[in-house]
């Protein structure tokens, strides 16, 4: 069985709309404000290289089908993304859809994201796609969060927690600082014992 990661890039408040700019956010690219540093970029290869698959929302999976297809680099993590098996949640979207080996998922999510886990060995990644994720969180369905801390404050934004209806207990497993000031945390969700 694999273990479903929750991979985000995070402001000190917990913003995690938009990072890259491309969505018309008033405050979007703001992770471009800083660099994360070799360690960071490690850290984000050996997260993809490690994965067996991407499951993203309609949104996050639009804007990386536009960037990715056309994009190399040495490191392999371009052909790592381009390469792998793809789950996409939308409603909106129609089939076949552009990026290579990617999947609709239309209904049913919590169900067909529990199945992909089931017949999973490996990790299933999952970046940005807020409401995605706040589904995930619902279900108990997320294995592990590693967030990726920028230090600025935007006051706006969605953000990562704070969708749901429980209260979840996080346990830390690591923490690392790399480039300028860039906080590294993974947690894992506190199983309750039945």
């Amino acid at each position: 069985m694999g273990d479903l990661i929750v991979s985000e890039f995070m402001t000190l408040d917990g913003v995690m709309e938009d990072p890259g700019g491309g969505e018309e956010f008033e405050h979007g690219g703001w992770s471009f404000q800083f660099d994360r540093g070799p360690e960071g970029d490690e850290f984000k290869l050996n997260e993809a290289l490690e994965s067996e698959a991407l499951l993203l929302g309609r949104t996050t999976y639009e804007g990386f089908a536009a960037a990715w297809p056309d994009q190399t680099d040495e490191a392999g993590f371009a052909d790592k993304f381009n390469s792998m098996p793809k789950y996409v949640v939308s409603t909106t979207l129609e089939e076949p859809l552009e990026w290579n080996n990617s999947t609709l998922i239309r209904e049913n999510v919590a169900d067909e994201v529990a199945k992909l886990k089931q017949e999973s060995d490996g990790n299933i990644l999952v970046n940005g796609s807020a409401q995605l994720v706040h589904t995930l969180m619902e279900h108990d369905l997320v294995d592990e969060y590693r967030l990726m801390t920028f230090p600025i404050v935007l006051e706006s934004g969605k953000r990562l927690f704070g969708g749901t209806s429980d209260t979840t207990t996080l346990e830390l497993v690591d923490t690392k600082t790399v480039g300028e000031g860039v906080v590294i945390l993974t947690y894992r969700p506190e199983r309750q014992e039945n």
